[in-house]
């Protein structure tokens, strides 16, 4: 089983991170791991070569490629990133942008919506924690609508998302990991 987090927070914010990492090891996963902001992902061109000219494959060649590899090949994929008006942070959200090659042109309506269709059989589950410097129902509820529309659009298998507080006691993030980590189907 292999695991994949993008990690979008801050340098100084590694604590999360490594509960995270930790407790997917613990339960026997191989984690991949790309730290966001030491990696060269432009943004999406928008230009469409990834679905025409190189079909699943992105025509800027940046680390950008590589993650979307690594997502395709994991059966739970996390997005780590401070919650910012209940998005991504800039770095995560690119990195999202270029898991457009996963997918295929065409359409397809789930749910009353249209949908681009699936280019592989298998896609990961997916699981997004925001971390927010104090307490923000509004905000923390747009995170979670985000995490779960993403996982619409890249079919991932199960999701959840939740937001846990910076200033919270390694204990109580301990905690919401293993709940969020339950919620999406991963546990011991």
């Amino acid at each position: 089983m292999k695991a994949l987090i993008l990690n979008g927070l801050a340098k100084e914010d590694v604590t999360l991170y490594k509960m995270i990492h930790d407790e997917l090891e613990d339960m026997g996963w191989e984690v991949n791991d790309f730290y966001l902001q030491d990696r060269k992902i432009a943004p999406c061109q928008g230009c469409f070569e990834c679905w025409i000219k190189t079909p699943g494959i992105c025509l800027i060649d940046d680390d950008g490629r590589e993650v979307a590899k690594k997502a395709v090949q994991s059966g739970l994929m996390v997005f780590l990133s401070p919650v910012t008006f209940g998005g991504y942070s800039s770095d995560l959200k690119r990195a999202v942008d270029r898991l457009l090659p996963i997918l295929l042109p065409f359409f397809m309506k789930i749910g009353g919506e249209y949908h681009h269709r699936l280019r592989y059989k298998r896609y990961p589950r997916l699981l997004g924690i925001g971390v927010s410097a104090q307490p923000d129902e509004e905000s923390e509820n747009i995170f979670k609508t985000l995490v779960a529309r993403n996982a619409i659009s890249f079919y991932n298998a199960s999701n959840a998302a939740g937001v846990v507080g910076k200033d919270y006691a390694p204990e109580k993030k301990r905690e919401k990991i293993e709940t969020l980590l339950a919620r999406v189907g991963v546990s011991k």
